[in-house]
């Protein structure tokens, strides 16, 4: 059965993920940050010490690409790596103060983005907005249909 592209949800979202992901790598490459780096610096000071593979999850990366950006914030002197006091072969994850000075300032900008969308809204409808996209989320987690 066909849809209309106007009705085809998913292409919505993606284009306005696409818009989203364009305005923080803007803002954030003067910094010299990516948005996988500056992800990962937002969940470690949330979450300090976690492991690469529950901060790959945290921010719905691959534990390859977590890798990749653990190395480059490691090159950079914003997180350091210290093996676990139980578990020899896992390693917790801290953000420095260089690390917590930068996401000060990369949250700063990423907030002002957030802002720009928020304010697009009243708080109903962007309740409503948040409350629409969690039950989109909710109907992918579904089995889905036989053909």
């Amino acid at each position: 059965m066909e849809m209309p592209v106007t009705e085809r949800v998913g292409l919505h979202i993606k284009r306005v993920e696409q818009e989203l992901m364009a305005a923080k790598h803007a803002a954030l490459r003067p910094l010299g940050l990516t948005v996988p780096q500056y992800a990962a610096l937002y969940t470690l000071d949330d979450q300090p010490g976690l492991s690469a593979a529950a901060l790959a999850r945290a921010c719905l990366v691959t534990p390859q690409t977590i890798a990749t950006v653990l190395a480059n914030l490691e090159a950079k002197g914003l997180i350091t790596r210290q093996a676990h006091p139980w578990h020899r072969k896992v390693a917790e994850v801290h953000l420095t103060d260089d690390g917590r000075r930068l996401l000060a300032r990369a949250d700063a900008k990423a907030v002002a983005i957030e802002r720009r969308i928020a304010d697009g809204f009243s708080p109903g409808e962007r309740a409503l907005l948040i409350d629409l996209l969690a039950r989109a989320s909710g109907q992918l987690a579904l089995a889905p249909e036989q053909d």
